[in-house]
């Protein structure tokens, strides 16, 4: 199992596809690198030799992947939200940050559904009944 860059590449996959799974990494970028390594895509993963393997990671040094490019997002966002940026404000409440509209989607940065107001006719009975009796039972002390 080929190492580049601490991430385990999976053996069974080509290397155009195993080298997508590197933070940083996607199905467009792959090529330049694999052609600045001189590997051909095709090949599977396990088929790699260690010169292969050692020129793939010479060729990712000069490209910000895994560590140095989660750092650098994490500082900007950083830095928008000490801006006071409406973009910061917006990471910091946990919400999208691109114009995307809230009212209906965007469940997953809101998180379950929470209803707001409206209770069922029992629930709202037995409220009011323990709200009298607590009411009550202050008049007596």
């Amino acid at each position: 199992m080929p190492r580049i860059s601490g991430i385990n590449l999976k053996d069974d996959k080509k290397i155009k596809v195993a080298l997508a799974a590197i933070y940083g990494l996607g199905k467009i970028n792959v090529f330049p690198l694999l052609r600045r390594a001189q590997v051909d895509p095709e090949k599977r993963t396990k088929e790699l030799t260690d010169q292969e393997v050692a020129q793939l990671q010479k060729a990712s040094e000069g490209i910000p992947i895994e560590g140095s490019l989660r750092k650098m997002v994490s500082e900007n966002i950083k830095r928008l939200q000490q801006s006071g940026s409406f973009r910061g404000m917006r990471h910091s409440a946990n919400l999208p940050s691109r114009g995307q509209r809230t009212r209906v989607n965007a469940r997953t940065k809101r998180g379950k559904r929470m209803t707001v107001g409206a209770l069922k006719k029992e629930l709202a009975h037995k409220i009011e009944t323990a709200k009298k009796e607590k009411g009550k039972s202050e008049e007596k002390k």
